[in-house]
């Protein structure tokens, strides 16, 4: 067996002896989990992370005293952080759980699928050379979204347009769409700017999603999108829009 393809040291972490039981227990007939500890609390978990080196944390997120998104934070920037997948009762933490880069974010009561899936992709990764050191900013490639019961993995490069609706972005797939709780702003900043242009303060589209721009004789111009949808450009977003023909 390749060190790659060895089983993943890993550690659990939840308040709930009964969680971290049944996390046991569907971790016991899987072949690529070796399980180094368990942990009742943020403190104790980073302890133990200190000490034994996991390379994989099952971690919950609501725990009193440190939670798991301050443990997360705890080790950015740390070397060999391992890797982490979220096992919570709450879906409202999606978005902050991958601010902190985490590889899963699961719902319980987490299924032996689910979990046997995200810990694949951990294995998956961890098999990936590493990207060559660049001072580029890291644009997100990926988002997890909550629906209905499901938290659900986005392509970034799937979504056609993205509109704001207050404090939450509704992202357009298709005839599908999901709400993502992020300012406009914020997201912007995360999304490569090869892909994606913004075109008015409550607007985001895939540059290559939009079919044509049309002007209105009144001094107004939309992007009509592939699927006929039609975008508002604003002002001070016009000077990028007219880039896309060729014009500055």
């Amino acid at each position: 067996m390749m060190a790659a393809d060895r089983a993943l040291r890993t550690l659990i972490v939840d308040d709930e002896p009964l969680a971290i039981e049944r996390l046991q227990i569907l971790t016991a007939p899987m072949p690529a989990v070796q399980l180094v500890g368990t942990a009742s609390d943020g403190e104790a978990a980073l302890r133990l992370i200190e000490a034994l080196s996991p390379e994989l944390v099952l971690l919950d997120i609501a725990m009193p005293g440190l939670d798991g998104i301050g443990v997360a934070r705890a080790l950015e920037g740390t070397a060999d952080r391992p890797a982490i997948i979220f096992c919570t009762a709450f879906d409202q933490f999606a978005v902050a759980a991958f601010d902190v880069a985490a590889v899963g974010y699961l719902l319980k009561p987490v299924g032996p699928d689910q979990l046997a899936k995200a810990i694949a992709r951990v294995a998956e990764l961890r098999r990936a050379p590493a990207p060559p050191s660049t001072t580029a900013p890291a644009w997100i490639e990926e988002f997890w979204v909550p629906h209905r019961s499901e938290v659900i993995r986005i392509a970034a490069r799937d979504i056609d347009h993205i509109e704001a609706e207050r404090d939450y972005m509704r992202l357009h797939l298709g005839k599908r769409s999901f709400m993502l709780h992020q300012t406009i702003s914020a997201l912007e900043q995360r999304l490569d700017p090869a892909l994606f242009i913004r075109l008015h303060r409550s607007a985001i589209v895939r540059r290559d999603f939009i079919a044509r721009l049309r002007h209105d004789g009144l001094g107004t111009w939309h992007a009509v999108l592939a699927d006929d949808h039609e975008v508002r450009i604003g002002r001070s977003y016009l000077a990028s829009a007219r880039k896309l023909i060729g014009r500055g």
